[in-house]
């Protein structure tokens, strides 16, 4: 089992580190950005060898590879050095801040032999690999439509006082109705944005993405406000619903079969979470590396840079509308 080292002590890596001692992996090291954090971090979850330096970290023999959850702007700088380091990486969505940097990850990585994932759990999610299942045998009929929003106030947090703080809303909620839409739909022929701008971050948007034969998907995301945390994938014989909060929940409703199903009764889908939900995609990463893959098929490199390449274009939509 490939033995792992945590990069980043934020609220995420204690929720990820959980799940991944809960399925028996193996943690030897931690990189906070002060010796305090790391220290502290390392003493809570158990972890052998705490450090502020990076290099530290990834010059260890016992890291085989690490797990990034530092802010977004850092993550292709820090995933370059790890794999420069030989290490294999997972790390937070985004993965990047641009397409074009996706694409050198995905480049290094291949030079380098090593696996590179970005950390989408909600692709590994139970509820979302059946109802992927069960879409792509035809339940539904031709997706024609896919409408999904994420919006919560921004809370403030140290080091993220106000949203402008915490970098772009569409990269950091915006990304699970993407990709939710680029599962069922692709990468859009045509799009459309609009949203709120201060001080060159985006806080809150909305976007139609246009398909061929006329299949859209209808998304919205904000940091400002509240938006209903549920989605829907509709075709030609039905829908299904996807309950709050779509990217990590834990029921669905498929509105197909009967017209009674459809209109009246629709089949109830559960899969309860365990944990805090990211177990799943952990013991995919587990399972792709230890059998050499460099990529994992769920998520690839091609999926990856396509859904940021979306998110770019609904972002220039919106700064240009902005200005």
């Amino acid at each position: 089992m490939p033995r792992w080292g945590i990069i980043g002590t934020g609220d995420i890596s204690d929720r990820v580190v959980a799940d991944l001692l809960a399925i028996g992996g193996e943690i030897s090291a931690v990189w906070g950005r002060s010796m305090e954090r790391s220290s502290e971090f390392a003493s809570r979850h158990g972890i052998p060898f705490a450090t502020a330096d990076r290099r530290a970290l990834l010059s260890r023999d016992d890291v085989d590879v690490v797990y990034i959850a530092t802010p977004a702007v850092t993550h292709t700088a820090i995933t370059l050095e790890a794999l420069d380091a030989g290490k294999h990486v997972l790390v937070e969505k985004p993965i990047a801040t641009s397409a074009a940097d996706a694409e050198l990850l995905f480049a290094r990585a291949a030079q380098a032999d090593r696996f590179l994932m970005e950390a989408m759990w909600m692709r590994f999610n139970p509820l979302h690999v059946e109802v992927i299942d069960r879409i792509a045998a035809g339940e539904l009929g031709a997706i024609r439509n896919v409408r999904a929003s994420f919006g919560t106030p921004f809370f403030p947090r140290p080091g993220k006082e106000r949203p402008e703080d915490g970098g772009s809303i569409l990269r950091d909620r915006g990304i699970y109705p993407v990709t939710l839409a680029h599962w069922f739909l692709g990468e859009p022929r045509a799009l459309d944005a609009r949203g709120v701008v201060s001080e060159e971050v985006d806080l809150a948007g909305h976007a139609t993405l246009e398909h061929a034969d006329g299949a859209f998907a209808q998304l919205a995301w904000s940091g400002i406000e509240f938006l209903d945390l549920s989605a829907a994938i509709s075709g030609e014989r039905g829908w299904v619903t996807l309950d709050p909060m779509f990217w990590a929940g834990s029921d669905a409703r498929v509105h197909a079969g009967s017209a009674e199903r459809i209109f009246r009764k629709p089949e109830q889908v559960r899969h309860l979470r365990v944990g805090n939900g990211y177990g799943p995609m952990l013991e995919a990463v587990t399972v792709a590396i230890e059998s050499g893959l460099r990529e994992h098929p769920w998520h690839d490199a091609a999926t990856t840079i396509s859904i940021t390449r979306t998110l770019d274009r609904i972002l220039a939509d919106v700064s240009s509308e902005s200005r």
